[in-house]
């Protein structure tokens, strides 16, 4: 089987986002697409011959066509072994994992994330280096560049590997390993947490709900959660992977994680773990899990949830960091800890009173990566439901869920009773995120340039109990190699350190996504337990008039509020 080229035309749309190339499933598979953007990754990172990699995605429709097509553009162009998932399945924590573990010279995954599946939904491919994490930039730069570029691609003439099967395959003259996707990542998990605590905890009768949202998680929950930590048979909801996520969006948050939601919040409603649905039960049985927790399509969101409470993402990483010594892989301490801009800065408070360091980076977990690789933080998080650490190179939902399974084993309290006593003691960023999904670009598009016209106007107004002290585009440079990255965001920053900052997404296919993020700190303990809309009303109108935003728009609701 001796390797063909192939010639083709290059795509001008091929330039990956915050988290790789996205696009619809039907552009993927128009001829040459996925082949080219393959091509333009091996030409870019020039692998020495023999070189190991590997492949492994979220199981959303396409997946395995595509796995079979890597396989073979990698046979051609020189890789000696693949290591791939069981079933074309690697969750994006696992893969960075199994990257890291065996030493590979990096890995191709492909996911869309937290965005929908199936023949008309999204999919998604990007390339992770060495250390296990996303490719920075200027890899990312150049990929795009050969992409434009690019008039042949190199591929073998080969029938496809059977990924259903662990074992060794031969293609065109390189390996191709399939692995077990779960048990490498599992076993990390366990030296990282105190399983025992958490199986006494669940033995004890703790009483706990994880939504897979028929994503990738599934059997990744199933072997920790049921198997290895011993909760009941059913704890698992959705716990199959399929290629269109059950048609449902999997994005775990209040909107599209119902499911849980109900579980944790119906007012009649309880889990009954012999049918893992919320059930109506008589008075005595109807107490709703201690815990609630999802993920999404590729594993590495989480959303955190205690009975008839919501964790806010970015309370998650703040409480994380303040209890991680209860965990016996970080009860050396913490090196430092870092967030993304639009987080809230409670995690700030955290590092502070341990007296470490608190980095703010643009959004995208690749910014993390070079501070971890200096052995600058520990710990990493954003409020877009991402949190993580330095065991890997990704944001990792289990891991998310473990620690605090950890935290809640170890203290002996209600999540919602952890998370009043933080505020108590770090006083409470009030928080949230409004997303409006589905934007004409060229109205969200001017939208944002009708606030960048008020640079230079807007600080030193006042907007009812609030003065405007710094209106700026968040800029960020590299700690570590002065790589300097712009246009990260607008922020409206407050005399009191209240802000809204504007974005638009990068990790959509269609139309466009504002995020509103709101945030003012409160100290007094009588206030802070108050809804987070309801504190941050002033500012949500203040955010409306500043953008014009229904005027420009026509949207006056949110499609999703975190």
């Amino acid at each position: 089987m001796n390797p063909r080229t192939v010639a083709t035309t290059p795509f001008n749309d091929q330039k990956p986002g915050t988290s790789g190339l996205r696009k619809k499933v039907t552009v993927f598979q128009v001829a040459n697409y996925l082949e080219n953007f393959v091509q333009a990754i091996f030409d870019t990172i020039a692998a020495p011959a023999g070189s190991t990699l590997v492949v492994g995605g979220d199981g959303r429709y396409y997946n395995r066509e595509a796995i079979q097509i890597i396989l073979k553009i990698a046979a051609a162009n020189g890789f000696g072994k693949v290591l791939v998932g069981q079933g074309g399945i690697l969750s994006t924590p696992a893969a960075s994992c199994v990257i890291r573990k065996y030493q590979t010279y990096g890995g191709i995954i492909l996911s869309a994330s937290h965005n929908p599946g199936g023949p008309d939904g999204d999919f998604g491919i990007k390339y992770n280096t060495a250390n296990g994490g996303p490719a920075p930039e200027k890899i990312t730069d150049t990929i795009f560049a050969r992409s434009k570029a690019l008039e042949s691609y190199r591929i073998v003439d080969a029938p496809d590997v059977a990924l259903d099967q662990q074992g060794s395959f031969s293609l065109g003259g390189m390996k191709v390993e399939v692995i077990d996707p779960v048990a490498d990542y599992a076993d990390l998990m366990e030296s990282l947490f105190d399983f025992a605590a958490i199986r006494t905890l669940i033995k004890g009768g703790f009483r706990l709900c994880f939504d897979a949202m028929h994503a990738v998680t599934g059997p990744y929950a199933k072997e920790i959660i049921e198997k290895r930590l011993g909760a009941p048979a059913g704890t698992v909801i959705n716990g199959v992977p399929l290629p269109d996520f059950g048609q449902g969006h999997p994005d775990p948050n209040l909107t599209y994680a119902h499911e849980l939601v109900e579980i944790m919040y119906g007012a009649s409603a309880a889990f009954d773990s012999a049918q893992a649905t919320p059930t109506l039960l008589l008075p005595e049985r109807s107490r709703r899990p201690d815990f609630g927790a999802a993920s999404d399509g590729d594993g590495d969101r989480n959303m955190i949830l205690g009975n008839h409470f919501f964790v806010n993402p970015s309370d998650s990483l703040a409480v994380i960091a303040a209890n991680a010594a209860l965990a016996p892989g970080y009860a050396k301490g913490l090196a430092g800890v870092a967030r993304s801009m639009p987080t809230s800065g409670a995690a700030d408070r955290v590092a502070a009173k341990l007296g470490i360091p608190c980095y703010e980076t643009p959004t995208g977990w690749k910014f993390f990566g070079n501070l971890m690789d200096a052995g600058k933080v520990t710990l990493c998080g954003e409020e877009s439901f991402g949190t993580g650490s330095d065991h890997v190179r990704e944001k990792d939902g289990m891991w998310a869920v473990l620690f605090w399974l950890n935290i809640l084993a170890k203290r002996g309290q209600s999540v919602e009773d952890i998370v009043h006593q933080h505020w108590a003691e770090y006083g409470r960023n009030v928080y949230s995120r409004h997303d409006y999904e589905g934007l004409p670009s060229d109205a969200a598009e001017g939208l944002m340039a009708h606030l960048k016209s008020q640079f230079a106007s807007l600080p030193g107004q006042k907007f009812g109990s609030y003065t405007v002290k710094l209106f700026d585009d968040f800029s960020y440079t590299d700690p570590i190699d002065g790589s300097v990255s712009t246009g990260q965001g607008l922020r409206v920053i407050f005399e009191d350190g209240s802000r809204i900052v504007f974005r638009l997404s990068g990790t959509g296919t269609e139309g466009a996504t504002l995020r509103i993020y709101l945030e003012a700190f409160e100290s007094d303990a009588a206030r802070q337990r108050m809804d987070a809309q309801e504190a941050l009303g002033e500012l949500i109108s203040i955010a409306h008039e500043l953008s014009q935003l229904k005027a420009r728009t026509g949207r006056e609701q949110p499609t999703v509020i975190t």
